[in-house]
């Protein structure tokens, strides 16, 4: 038996906003969460400037017991917590009471563990000092840290994964949640991701050439997509986080629902034809999209929106061109479409959640956010689609369904279609 999956709570820790309502204004201000970072410029980094969101860690206190917040210093995890525990409070719970919530599981991922703690390790081990790290440290590096304090803070006893599919890695938990609600293997769910960029994870990508370099000096107008002078996409750190439920279960607890998620899919493209270990494989975008559109029941002039995964790199364009092949849709008739990029830069495999998160802001808020930075819109995809599709500034629009995608190294696709929730 299929059942309808819905939102019902959500949590962020992003750039330009830790907490919803924060979250919300800076979407409908069009606030840029990006920052010149001084220690990037005497590292002798190429780009200097990064997302990095206004987060006081003492909050955790609130979450969490002396002993385990003072034995907790790894960044990352700290983000993780933060938006799951607003997300599960959100939804009208109570943090762990000594309850086992049997019907109730958590989908949450992440590309690399803390690389600080890694360095300690090392260090200390190298150096014959490995009795001073104490016993939390591998708490700090296994892959699966956020994912299991999540569930001991919140008492989660369903299906506890940890999944990591670089920057497809947060649509993916949604995805996931969603599946085990709808096939029946779970009542609620709760998902996302997290990411927190350090020093060694920001420098591997600047080596790699691909970050923007030419707005050091100007670091809100650094992120570009879909911009004719993009130069490169713009790190980003935080999580996002959203409680997932059964329609039935949620209307008998009588909790608010937010937005229904009607169906999506993820893939690979091989690595083949157009496709690399960096670069999606046009063929496998647009079979992800056509199959999430499939398993919604959507039509695709019934998309009213766009969220889309777009870099501000050169795969802008080609994501346009996929996005038109798959929905048959062009010029005027193209769905608006915007990139929470442009305001807080690619979370990388946090990018999704927190995307998502916007995504149905704007569902419930009835708005589309704008686009930053695209006074100068590619030649080349503003010949697919009509200029007038990517606002630039906050639309009041009458939103029901919205398509948001995420692409992420390795050829990993990932779609998923949301909408209004109706009785």
């Amino acid at each position: 038996m299929s059942r309808r999956v819905v939102v019902t709570g959500m949590g962020v820790v992003a750039p330009n906003g830790v907490g919803i309502p924060a979250f919300l204004q800076a979407l409908q201000n069009g606030t840029s969460g990006i920052k010149f970072i001084p220690l990037y410029r005497d590292l002798h980094f190429n780009c200097q400037v990064c997302g990095i969101p206004e987060f006081d860690f003492s909050h955790l206190k609130d979450y969490l017991s002396e002993v385990t917040f003072y034995g907790l210093k790894a960044t990352t995890l700290g983000y993780a917590i933060k938006a799951a525990a607003d997300a599960w409070i959100d939804a009208g719970n109570k943090l762990y009471d000594g309850t086992i919530h049997w019907d109730t599981g958590c989908v949450f991922g992440n590309s690399i563990a803390d690389t600080e703690a890694m360095k300690k390790v090392i260090s200390l081990v190298d150096t014959k000092q490995s009795r001073k790290l104490g016993s939390r440290m591998i708490e700090q590096m296994m892959n699966s840290g956020a994912t299991a304090y999540i569930t001991g803070l919140l008492g989660l006893g369903n299906r506890i994964i940890t999944n990591s599919s670089a920057c497809a890695t947060g649509s993916q938990a949604v995805l996931m949640g969603y599946e085990y609600i709808k096939h029946g293997m779970a009542k609620r769910m709760l998902v996302g991701s997290n990411e927190y960029i350090d020093n060694y994870i920001f420098g591997a990508f600047d080596a790699m050439r691909i970050l923007a370099r030419k707005f050091n000096d100007e670091p809100q107008r650094a992120s570009r997509p879909m911009s004719a002078s993009a130069g490169g996409f713009i790190p980003g750190s935080g999580a996002g986080a959203l409680v997932l439920e059964d329609l039935e279960y949620a209307l008998a607890r009588n909790a608010t629902i937010y937005a229904e998620i009607l169906g999506g899919a993820t893939n690979s493209g091989a690595q083949q034809g157009t496709g690399s270990m960096t670069s999606p494989n046009a063929e496998g975008v647009v079979h992800c999209i056509t199959d999430a559109l499939r398993d919604a029941g959507v039509e695709p002039k019934n998309i009213d929106l766009i969220s889309g995964h777009l870099t501000a790199t050169m795969a802008d364009k080609s994501e346009i061109e996929n996005w038109s092949k798959a929905l048959g849709r062009n010029g005027k008739d193209f769905p608006l479409t915007n990139s929470v990029k442009s305001m807080i830069g690619h979370c990388l495999s946090a990018a999704g959640s927190i995307e998502i998160v916007a995504v149905i802001l704007q569902l419930m808020h009835q708005f589309v956010h704008p686009n930053l930075n695209l006074e100068d819109p590619n030649p080349g995809i503003i010949n697919i689609a009509d200029v007038d599709c990517f606002p630039t500034k906050k639309l009041d629009r009458d939103l029901n369904i919205v398509a948001k995608a995420n692409f992420g190294f390795g050829d990993v696709n990932a779609c998923l279609l949301f909408s209004k929730y109706k009785n």
